[in-house]
Parts: structure tokens; sequence; C-alpha cells
């Protein structure tokens, strides 16, 4: 079962070899692996996901850019 979070901040993510690509603000669902976590959002029509690696996840948490719902 995903854990629900927010995303309340400026929250990146490297898509491949390019460059940064920001998360809008807003609901997403969290996957946690061993070594990532999974972001999956919608807006709208359109659906998003991004595997971040835990240190960053775990920063952006700690900076409260990402907040996870109880």
């Amino acid at each position: 079962m995903a854990q629900k979070a927010h995303i309340v901040g400026k929250v990146e993510y490297r898509s491949g070899d390019g460059p940064n690509v920001e998360i809008r603000p807003g609901p997403v669902d969290l996957n946690t692996g061993i070594n990532d976590v999974t972001l999956s959002w919608t807006d709208e029509e359109t659906h998003g996901s991004a595997a971040m690696p835990l240190a960053d996840f775990k920063r952006y948490v700690s900076e409260g850019l990402i907040t996870l719902d109880a």
C-alpha cells in the first residue's frame, strides 16, 4: 500500500542524464524501496512518477518540502 504525502516546496528529480525536473506541489503517493522512493501523482488527465534516491527523499522530508500524511 502506498503512503500518502504532499509536496509543499521545490522538489526535483533527475530524469536519466537530463536536467532536474520539478514536481508540482500537491498530493503524491509514495512507494519505498531499499534504495529509492517512487513518487506518483496526477495532474488533471496526466499521470507522473519519479524514482528518487532514498537519501534525497529523506533530505526533502527533513527540510519540510515533503510532508508525510498521518
